[in-house]
């Protein structure tokens, strides 16, 4: 975990700022506003914010367990901040949320959807798949023909896991 930040779940109030993460990033696909409100109250048990010291968010991590697989997480959007990144936030919190929802919800997988052309996501959740020395597949979920935007990239489904360790991070002594 990178200096002088904390991870916890995200609060209320925190929407509006994870939502000018979003924004800021240039990269993600920015949801409404109040679709983080509604994140953060809603799916505070299955997200993840990274805040600096005076307590300002400057990552976060939004998720969901999917109704159809009870023991997999959802990884929906990754962000940190400009000023936060190359200190390998991203991982730390990805890490600190898997072990989170493993601990609390029996979560042993994770699933997320990345376009070929993401390359920071492409690298963090292959490099989690090889930490936890868990099984990674990829598969189109979305080919581009099915978004009504024109120039929409697929979104290649990532399915890592079970992930054994997950129930042992975050405790003393595990790596």
């Amino acid at each position: 975990m990178p200096e002088g930040l904390i991870l916890d779940a995200p609060r209320l109030e925190e929407g509006a700022a994870l939502w000018r993460i979003a924004r800021d990033s240039r990269t993600l696909d920015l949801n409404s506003s109040y679709s983080y409100l509604l994140w953060c109250r809603d799916f505070a048990a299955t997200s993840v914010v990274a805040r600096d010291a005076g307590g300002e968010p400057v990552g976060f991590i939004t998720g969901y367990v999917r109704p159809a697989r009870p023991r997999t997480l959802v990884v929906w959007q990754v962000a940190v901040d400009e000023a936060a990144r190359g200190r390998g936030l991203a991982a730390a919190m990805l890490d600190g949320l898997a072990a989170r929802t493993a601990r609390e919800l029996g979560v042993d997988g994770i699933e997320t959807t990345v376009t070929p052309d993401n390359t920071p996501s492409n690298r963090l959740f292959t490099s989690f798949a090889e930490r936890h020395g868990a099984a990674l597949e990829k598969e189109v979920l979305f080919d581009a023909g099915v978004f009504p935007e024109s120039g929409h990239e697929p979104e290649v489904l990532y399915r890592i896991g079970p992930v054994a360790s997950l129930a042992d991070m975050g405790r003393p002594g595990a790596h």
